[in-house]
């Protein structure tokens, strides 16, 4: 199911005097946040003045927020993009969880993790048995985020509980 709101990052501290937030992001590179003009922070939309990347982390200048004591008051807090604002072809893993897996007509379970390896992803799958299913176009046939619903292709070897 498509969310409003996507948790792109955690706010760890201020960077100098005038208010920068420094983000340690959580999706595959800094590179991502540098996208938004806009960002949700508990509830409250910010609007991005100015965002770089600094290693592995992001600085954000955030309109309002011009104090260091007032970037400090945002310390721990989640940072959040809007999914209006993201590429619509561009599925998340948080709007995964839930899912209901269908192999052919039959309904094999929910997602309830998504595993991050080198090569792809790995669904979790669990229903009346619990499947790892590698997210890659032989296995995975079709995402409807609308519909909730995934079709997957399974082979041997998928069902974690088989002999």
């Amino acid at each position: 199911m498509k969310l409003q709101f996507i948790e792109a990052g955690e706010i760890v501290t201020t960077h100098g005097l005038r208010g920068e937030v420094k983000v340690l992001p959580w999706g595959d590179s800094p590179e991502f946040l540098k996208e938004f003009k806009r960002v949700c922070i508990q509830g409250k939309t910010y609007e991005v003045e100015a965002c770089r990347i600094q290693k592995t982390c992001n600085l954000l200048k955030l309109k309002g927020v011009d104090t260091q004591e007032a970037g400090m008051a945002l310390k721990g807090q989640v940072i959040s993009v809007f999914r209006e604002d993201t590429d619509p072809e561009t599925i998340f893993a948080a709007e995964l969880m839930g899912m209901e897996v269908f192999a052919g007509e039959q309904c094999i379970g929910k997602i309830e993790d998504v595993l991050d390896y080198p090569g792809n992803l790995v669904y979790v799958v669990r229903g009346e048995h619990e499947y790892m299913i590698p997210g890659v176009k032989a296995f995975v046939l079709s995402t409807d985020l609308d519909a909730n619903r995934m079709e997957v292709n399974l082979i041997e070897g998928m069902r974690s509980d088989e002999d």
